[in-house]
C-alpha cells in the first residue's frame, strides 16, 4: 500500500511541475471582434499578404486557439503567427486548417446512423407535428429514414439535428495548438498569404482639341473575392512581376473600367520597393467581400502629347512575287506620353489600361479607343494604339524581284500614301526587312532601326498623296 501512495505522489507531482503533459487546456477562439489592426498588401498577380493584429486570451501551458474570421482562399502553408507582446513566450507546436464547412448535405452525411427529428406541419390543425427517425444514409443527396421500423426516403419534413457536429465548422478556421509560457493576454500578430484578391491600374486620358496636350487621371481598381472582408484597413499596392512557384496553383486545387470622372486628389504615397514599386494608401480604407473599389492614384493636367500615324509592312511581303497591288492598308493611330517631371508626370506607372476620350463638335465627351500598357518607371514613354485612321489611305505595290545570285534577291516597292484630312500629316512606314538586307535607293530618307527593321518619315499634305518608293537588297 506504501508502494503504491509513492507512485501516486509520483506521478501527480509530475503532473502538477509538468503541465505541458497533464493534457491541453479547453481551447481558445478568436474571431474578427478581436482585431486591433488589420494591413493587406495586395499584388497585381491575383494575391494579397494579410496581417491581422488581435487581443487573444490564452491559458498558460498548452492549448487549442481557434483563430476564425480568415479569406477562404488563404495559402496555409505560408501561415505564421507571433506574439508581439511576448515573443517568447508563445510557441506554436501545431497548426492546421479546418474547411470542411457547415452545409445542409454534409451535416445529414455527419448523422448518417443517427437519431435526429422531423417537423411536419398536419394539414387538418396547422400545427407542427415532430417524429423521431434514423437517417440510414444520404446517398445522391436524399436521406433514408427508419421511421417505427419502416424504411422511407422523401420525407417532407423538417430535419432537427441535436447539435453540429464537431468536425464541422461554419467558416474556414485556422487553429494552432500552442504553448503559452507568459500571460493570459497576448497581443498577436497573424500573417498569411490569400489568393482571390487583386488590383490593377486604370487611366483616363482626355485629349484636348488638337490631340497635343491631356489630363490623365489613374484609378486603382480592387477587387476582393479572397473570401472575407478587411475593415478600417491599411491597404498598400505592389507593382512588378513577382514569381511565383507551379506548386501554388496546385495547393490551390487541393484545398480549395473606370468612368469619366471630375480629377480626384491621388490618395497614394509612391516608393521603391525591392525590385518593385510600392503604393501606399495615406488612409484607411474598408474592403468588403465580392466588392470592386475604385481609389484615385494620380491626376495629371497638361501632359504633353505626340500623336504618330504608322503604316507597318508585313515580313511576308519579302519573302515572294506579288502581282496584284495590296490596297486599303490600315494605318494605325498612336498617342506618345513621356512619363517625365516636367510632363507633370514622373511616377512609376503601374500596368493597366488607359481609356481615351475626346470632346466633340457638342464639347460631348467620345470614347476613342484603349489600350493596355505595360509597368513603366520614370522618364520612360508610354505608347498607346488609339486605333486606325480613317480618313489616310495606303497602297503597296511590288515594283521588282530579281534574282542576283544564288542567295541573294532585289526587291522593289512602292507605297501610296493618301491623306484626306484637313491637315497636314507626316505617316512613319515601318518595314520588317528580313534576314540580311540593305536599301540601296529609296525617294526618302530611312533609319535602320534594328537588325530587321527599316522606318521613313513621309509628310503628306492635306488631301494630298505622297509616294515612297525603296529598293532593297537581301541574302536569305
Amino acid at each position: 500500500m506504501r508502494k503504491l501512495s509513492l507512485i501516486s505522489l509520483v506521478i501527480g507531482l509530475f503532473i502538477l511541475f509538468c503541465p505541458d503533459m497533464s493534457g491541453a487546456a479547453e481551447a481558445a477562439t478568436t474571431t474578427v471582434d478581436d482585431q486591433t489592426a488589420v494591413e493587406v498588401t495586395i499584388y497585381n498577380s491575383n494575391i494579397g499578404l494579410v496581417k491581422d493584429t488581435r487581443d487573444v486570451r490564452l491559458a498558460r501551458g498548452i492549448q487549442e486557439l481557434r483563430f476564425m474570421d480568415v479569406a477562404s482562399q488563404i495559402i496555409t502553408t505560408s501561415v505564421n503567427i507571433r506574439s508581439i507582446s511576448s515573443p517568447e513566450g508563445l510557441i506554436v507546436l501545431e497548426q492546421n486548417y479546418e474547411y470542411d464547412l457547415l452545409s445542409p448535405r454534409k451535416l445529414i452525411d455527419k448523422y448518417v446512423g443517427k437519431t435526429v427529428k422531423l417537423a411536419t406541419k398536419n394539414p387538418y390543425t396547422d400545427k407542427e407535428e415532430i417524429i423521431t427517425a434514423t437517417i440510414l444514409s444520404n446517398n445522391e443527396g436524399t436521406p433514408v429514414y427508419r421511421i417505427n421500423n419502416e424504411i422511407t426516403f422523401g420525407h417532407p419534413g423538417r430535419i432537427i439535428f441535436p447539435e453540429i457536429p464537431g468536425n464541422l465548422i461554419a467558416k474556414p478556421t485556422l487553429i494552432w495548438l500552442l504553448d503559452n509560457k507568459a500571460g493570459s493576454r497576448q497581443k498577436t500578430e497573424t500573417l498569411y498569404l490569400t489568393r482571390g484578391i487583386n488590383w490593377r491600374a486604370d487611366y483616363v486620358l482626355i485629349l484636348d482639341r488638337k490631340d497635343v496636350m491631356g489630363d490623365l487621371n489613374g484609378w486603382v481598381t480592387i477587387d476582393n473575392k479572397s473570401g472575407t472582408a478587411y475593415k478600417n484597413a491599411g491597404l498598400k499596392l505592389v507593382a512588378g512581376d513577382i514569381h511565383r512557384t507551379q506548386d501554388d496553383d496546385l495547393r490551390k486545387e487541393k484545398l480549395m473600367a473606370a468612368a469619366v470622372a471630375k480629377r480626384a486628389e491621388p490618395e497614394f504615397k509612391e516608393a521603391a520597393f525591392f525590385e518593385y514599386h510600392i503604393y501606399t494608401l495615406e488612409r484607411k480604407t474598408t474592403i468588403k467581400e465580392n466588392q470592386t473599389k475604385q481609389i484615385s492614384l494620380l491626376g495629371a493636367s497638361n501632359v504633353p502629347l505626340k500623336k504618330e500615324f504608322i503604316y507597318r509592312g508585313a515580313p511576308s511581303y519579302y519573302r515572294s512575287r506579288y502581282g496584284d497591288a495590296i490596297t486599303n492598308d490600315k494605318v494605325g493611330v498612336f498617342l506618345e506620353i513621356h512619363n517625365k517631371k516636367e510632363n507633370n508626370l514622373g511616377m512609376p506607372l503601374p500596368k493597366g489600361i488607359i481609356r481615351v476620350y475626346k470632346e466633340d463638335q457638342d464639347k460631348s465627351l467620345q470614347f476613342v479607343g484603349e489600350d493596355s500598357i505595360d509597368h513603366t518607371p520614370k522618364d520612360e514613354k508610354v505608347r498607346i494604339r488609339i486605333g486606325n485612321a480613317f480618313d489616310i489611305a495606303a497602297t503597296r505595290k511590288q515594283t521588282a524581284w530579281e534574282k542576283i545570285s544564288k542567295d541573294t534577291y532585289e526587291i522593289a516597292f512602292e507605297i501610296s500614301l493618301r491623306n484626306h484630312k484637313t491637315e497636314d500629316v507626316t505617316i512613319k512606314v515601318v518595314e520588317p526587312l528580313s534576314w540580311d538586307w540593305k536599301i540601296i535607293e529609296s525617294s526618302y530618307p530611312y533609319m535602320k532601326v534594328d537588325a530587321h527593321t527599316a522606318s521613313f518619315d513621309v509628310p503628306v499634305k492635306k488631301d494630298g498623296e505622297a509616294k515612297l518608293t525603296y529598293r532593297a537588297r537581301l541574302r536569305f
